[in-house]
């Protein structure tokens, strides 16, 4: 895979190679807990343009990943994309001892796609279920959850829609751990982004009034624990959260303060993607910088993760997002 990754990067003009090394991961109880099979796994990651190739006439992005559109995007490609995702999902398997029990995805077109990832790939071995919702968004993108029915039960599901927002809705999904009874309302997010220039921070206190909302709803009722995960658009210390952190607590809180990140502009790693959690949830989370899935920057020196495309230039990657992952006690 590494050789074919460097053959692909050589056909579109890159010099450098992907990442080969990952150090390993630490032997927490966190990790001696999912290798044992009793804590939950949980992973976040935005697929970046996460389309399928056919022209639903849904809009200028959709026609623009077609054969025929901008991107010349292909069934191939596509697969190609939803491959890698599996992949990243088994890489998980090695490093934490166990496939995700949860993973929410931002960026996905519709709920078809998602069904070709778990279906038509390797992951239709490990019995993953798809929640998805059609949003109002402009673009047609939308956030998903994938569960897997092995450990999990679903209780109920929803979204909550942003008023007078034509955005992304908040998805969030009852779940009951088959192991021990224990309810947990997974919520995922993508909140809006600070393309075009301008003041957007209301837009995403908004999304956080929003959240939190939803968040105070399933506390009050004493049945499940929280965990909200998403790309949140800004880095934990934007005052657009303050409102949210007066319910929630914000893991990404440390990454911010070490200059870690989710996504590197201009040499810059930004932490955007990020999970926020109730009170007594407890675990660790991490960025998952897969080695297969970091090429070197020629710009800015430093590695940084391998996009679909740069530009209209197709790449072979999957995001400029790198996952992130909570090992949930």
């Amino acid at each position: 895979m590494i050789l074919s990754m460097m053959m692909c990067m050589v056909l579109c003009g890159i010099d450098f190679p992907v990442r080969d090394t990952l150090p390993e991961a630490e032997e927490s109880a966190a990790y001696a807990e999912a290798k044992a099979g009793t804590a939950t796994l949980v992973v976040f990651w935005n697929l970046e343009n996460f389309f399928d190739w056919e022209d639903g006439g849904t809009g200028e992005s959709d026609r623009e990943f077609t054969p025929g559109g901008l991107r010349h995007w292909t069934a191939t490609k596509f697969y190609r994309k939803a491959n890698l995702v599996a992949k990243a999902l088994f890489w998980m398997k090695d490093r934490y001892g166990r496939m995700p029990d949860v993973a929410g995805f931002a960026e996905t077109e519709n709920k078809s796609v998602i069904n070709r990832l778990i279906f038509n790939t390797l992951l239709r071995k490990y019995g993953y279920s798809v929640l998805h919702r059609e949003s109002l968004d402009h673009r047609g993108i939308d956030v998903a959850l994938i569960y897997r029915r092995d450990s999990l039960r679903l209780m109920n599901c929803g979204i909550r829609r942003l008023d007078s927002m034509a955005t992304r809705d908040i998805l969030f999904a009852d779940l009951e751990d088959l192991r021990n009874g224990q309810r947990r309302v997974f919520i995922v997010n993508h909140f809006p982004s600070k393309y075009g220039g301008g003041e957007t921070g209301s837009r995403r206190e908004a999304a956080s009034i929003a959240l939190k909302s939803l968040c105070d709803s399933v506390i009050s009722r004493n049945v499940a624990e929280v965990v909200a995960m998403g790309d949140f658009n800004d880095v934990p210390s934007s005052p657009a959260f303050d409102t949210l952190r007066t319910s929630l607590t914000c893991l990404a809180d440390p990454f911010e303060k070490e200059g870690k990140g989710t996504i590197r502009f201009n040499g810059k790693w930004d932490m955007i993607d990020m999970f926020w959690t109730s009170a007594g949830v407890s675990g660790e989370m991490e960025i998952a910088e897969m080695p297969f899935l970091m090429v070197w920057d020629n710009v800015y020196p430093g590695y940084k993760p391998l996009r679909t495309y740069s530009g209209p230039r197709y790449l072979g990657g999957v995001s400029d997002h790198c996952p992130i992952v909570f090992i949930m006690d």
